[in-house]
């Protein structure tokens, strides 16, 4: 498996990242299992949040001991400096370091800048001249805003969703990144659950030279499944390519990534999952998703009062009331028998 690295940053690592948010998901047991044997299959570069619960603490409980043969990057959503702070001493004691490789700004809108007021930027700055944090990165999910940060020349890693299903206008925030020697990492690379082949996932994102996936891991069989691409990667041909373009011809740019950033729904509405079911019943069939719990959750939708909440927060700007209809009348459809799956 070939080696990237991650812009000015200078950090090399396999182009295969751990994404540590699923594992708040596993025991403390499990998830140091699952964790340990990453590190032993040869990878080295590890993403996490203060703001995924207790993903930390298992990482730094995992791999403290061998510390000094990865990369971790962590991610604050302080929206003040005294905040930030905080968050971090809290990140590094629970990480079991005195380090951060990469410290991100998580899931921004806005740009931190020098002079704006915030300060932000500035103590980013500060605890890189300590030595506390190596390189100073940021995540976002609205493409003009990941545009403009690229473009500021600010940031030495992004974090953006990046899959083959992305639009043209996203894939092209990575040739922008090269351009500016920017380090790219890649989140979402299975489209939030919407991309179930994993060989067409790594296949297409292997075709960049300068993109960190951080796959999301939560069970041992996953695991062994990344693992195994360690010897034999998927490269992209011509059968996987089809199979790609056979993908993507179901998808439009406005279709759900199941993020959650919308919820909570002030009606109980499960939005993060009700607004794609029915990519859900198609891409990841199963009698689950017509149970009566799921029954009961698909029509709390007739509860929607239009608050426009999670349309207002939802950052790929979907319309998601909208989205929740549609799919509630598919939903309906299914359930009678109109529509097969």
């Amino acid at each position: 498996m070939k080696k990237i690295t991650l812009g000015s940053t200078g950090i090399t690592s396999v182009q295969n990242g751990f994404g540590a948010l699923p594992i708040q998901r596993a025991s403390m047991d499990e998830a140091i299992k699952i964790l340990r044997r990453a590190y032993e299959g040869g990878i080295t570069f590890f993403d996490t949040a203060r703001a995924y619960s207790d993903s930390e603490e298992k990482l730094g409980n995992a791999l403290s001991d061998v510390r000094n043969d990865i990369f971790i990057a962590t991610k604050t959503m302080a929206k003040n400096t005294e905040d930030m702070k905080r968050q971090l001493e809290t990140s590094l004691k629970l990480l079991k370091t005195d380090h951060i490789d990469i410290y991100q700004f998580h899931c921004v809108d806005r740009c931190y800048a020098p002079g704006d007021g915030t300060g932000m930027y500035e103590l980013m700055e500060d605890l890189k001249r300590q030595g506390i944090i190596k390189h100073i990165g940021i995540t976002a999910h609205k493409i003009g805003i990941a545009e403009e940060i690229i473009e500021s020349g600010l940031y030495e890693t992004l974090q953006f969703p990046f899959s083959y299903l992305s639009g043209e206008r996203e894939l092209a925030l990575a040739d922008k990144c090269k351009e500016k020697n920017m380090g790219y990492i890649a989140m979402k690379a299975l489209a939030g659950g919407l991309i179930t082949n994993s060989r067409l996932a790594y296949a297409f994102i292997g075709q960049y030279d300068n993109v960190m996936p951080i796959w999301g891991i939560q069970r041992e069989s996953e695991m062994e499944e990344w693992l195994s691409f360690m010897t034999d990667t998927p490269v992209m041909n011509d059968e996987i390519k089809a199979a790609v373009e056979a993908d993507k011809k179901e998808f439009s740019a406005d279709f759900c990534r199941g993020c959650g950033y919308c919820m909570p729904c002030p009606m109980g509405i499960q939005i993060n999952n009700c607004a794609r079911m029915s990519l859900m019943l198609r891409r990841a069939p199963s009698k689950a998703w017509l149970s009566e719990q799921w029954q009961n959750n698909m029509k709390q939708i007739e509860s929607c009062v239009n608050c426009g909440q999670c349309k207002s927060k939802c950052p790929y700007e979907l319309d998601t009331p909208k989205l929740l209809r549609d799919n509630y009348e598919d939903y309906k459809k299914v359930l009678a028998g109109e529509v097969s799956v």
